[in-house]
């Protein structure tokens, strides 16, 4: 599930080039790593706790935490197998085989830290894990998503709308894991029409308006605005 609700924005980070951040695979699956993420700073913190599900991580060791806007208590406590918190991780996905498919990977959950979204990380991390993927043996890497901005995040990281819908009506995109995948115009305007028959806020009209008949986004280092 990729569910960001900031519209995607410019690819050169505050903390400096997507290109200097660290990259790390914690593990598969079967190996059972555990992220803990500070809820305050992360959606679906507490979906990385969990041992069920593979993680990569991108961190950028070297920029400082900002200061929290948030009055909600600080993390504390747990079983003594948590690691702590993971303060230089700037975003992180989870994922696991498919059921049916052992060819196939699903990414589960995205997240990005709150002050670092519009950098352009979420794309990077999900084309870093499909490289990651394809060297594992994957053919196919999928993902759902929730909202029109992480759709578009989707397409910069070579993801491409399969035209179906999860039971709760996430829409499926997918890519080869070793390659991008070919997307028509046609087929990305027809993913955000589905956007547009739902009722959305103020910015998702806005941002659907703006990409109104245009091709899909490129899926390089920069994002230039249509």
């Amino acid at each position: 599930m990729v569910g960001s609700t900031a519209p995607p924005g410019k690819v050169l980070a505050r903390g400096g080039p997507i290109s200097a951040m660290e990259f790390n695979l914690l593990g598969w699956p079967e190996d059972g790593p555990r992220l803990r993420l500070d809820y305050r700073r992360f959606a679906y913190a507490g979906k990385f706790v969990t041992a069920a599900a593979g993680k990569t991580v991108l961190r950028d060791p070297d920029a400082p935490l900002p200061p929290l806007d948030d009055d909600r208590p600080a993390p504390t406590g747990g079983p003594d197998s948590l690691p702590p918190l993971a303060e230089d991780v700037v975003a992180a996905v989870a994922f696991n085989e498919d059921r049916t498919d052992p060819t196939t990977l699903w990414l589960r959950y995205v997240t990005v830290r709150r002050d670092r979204r519009g950098d352009g990380l979420g794309p990077d991390l999900l084309r870093r894990t499909c490289e990651a993927a394809a060297d594992r043996g994957y053919e196919t890497v999928r993902i759902a998503a929730n909202n029109p901005f992480a759709y578009e995040a989707c397409h910069k990281a070579g993801f491409g709308f399969t035209g179906r819908e999860t039971g709760v009506a996430e829409l499926v995109l997918e890519r080869p894991a070793d390659a991008p995948a070919a997307v028509s115009r046609e087929a990305y305007q027809s993913g955000l029409d589905r956007y547009r028959a739902r009722d959305l806020g103020d910015p998702e009209r806005t941002f659907l308006a703006a990409r109104e008949g245009v091709s899909p986004p490129e899926i390089d280092g920069v994002h230039s605005d249509d």
